[in-house]
């Protein structure tokens, strides 16, 4: 078994120090079933390093001896206990083979407020509905990658730091300021006092999404229905990416990247 400093040896399954990382595809891992503990998982080096950076407290490392490697310089400034186990036994502790070999787990901080993401915030992103953990992990590692400040979740969003939305985000979720906007979806109102321009992306809207001067809030529905018509007409346009013949609607972390995108490019 590989060793190095301050790294701990688990070869039993069943060593309870490994806990927090035991059966990680069950539902009792959410914050939202009863006996759910919340915690924060990360997965791959990646992510596992983005969450060491991030405001989510750290509880511990859990990996194989390949992938610690990748994180020794991290692993040494870190106060927590770090685990080294082999895949097979790994396996058994999280209920499937992780190709990643390394994850890390955190506690939950306090949330947001909503001055906490308005501060300074020039890009937003709103969502209502986004209830696809995969969506909604896309949609972060969109708005991190074109600049959104913040994401605010309006009313049927799924958890952000549910562990495949944190996977697919690639961690940015871990980074990027989010918290809820309500009362839904009257809390819109705050952005447009604030100085938004809050832009309503809806496939049915005649206006085509347009560079903005200025500072501006995406608002982005779930897949399928899209938008609510009360979020829609509480929102100052309805605007559309305009596509080729034949083609209805786009993926909402697709529709997003573009909507990012040009809004990133434009403002000032």
């Amino acid at each position: 078994m590989w060793e190095h400093a301050g790294v701990i040896d688990v070869r039993d399954p069943a060593d309870p120090r490994v806990d927090d990382f035991r059966a990680l595809t069950t539902a009792d891992r959410r914050p939202d079933r009863p006996g759910g503990k919340g915690l924060v998982i990360a997965e791959g080096a990646i992510v596992v390093r983005r969450m060491f950076a991030s405001r989510f407290p750290l509880r511990a490392v859990l990996g194989v001896p390949g992938r610690l490697e990748e994180l020794i310089p991290d692993l040494a400034k870190l106060a927590v206990p770090v685990y080294s186990t082999s895949a097979e036994v790994m396996a058994e502790v999280v209920g499937f083979h992780l190709n990643r070999g390394v994850l890390a787990v955190a506690d939950r901080s306090p949330a947001l407020s909503i001055e906490d993401v308005l501060a300074g915030a020039r890009r937003l992103a709103v969502l209502e509905g986004v209830g696809d953990h995969e969506n909604l992990g896309a949609l972060f590692r969109n708005a991190a990658a074109f600049g959104v400040d913040g994401v605010l979740l309006g009313a049927g969003c799924s958890d952000p730091l549910y562990r495949r939305s944190v996977r697919v985000s690639m961690g940015h979720v871990l980074r990027v300021p989010f918290t809820s906007l309500s009362p839904w979806p009257g809390g819109l109102k705050l952005l447009r006092d604030r100085g938004f321009r809050v832009l309503a992306m809806t496939p049915s809207a005649t206006e085509a999404l347009a560079p903005v001067d200025g500072k501006a809030a995406v608002l982005l529905g779930s897949e399928g229905p899209g938008l609510t018509e009360e979020a829609i007409a509480a929102a100052d346009a309805a605007v559309r990416v305009p596509m080729a013949g034949g083609v209805d609607s786009l993926n909402v972390a697709t529709a997003g990247a573009v909507a990012f995108y040009a809004l990133g490019s434009f403002l000032g």
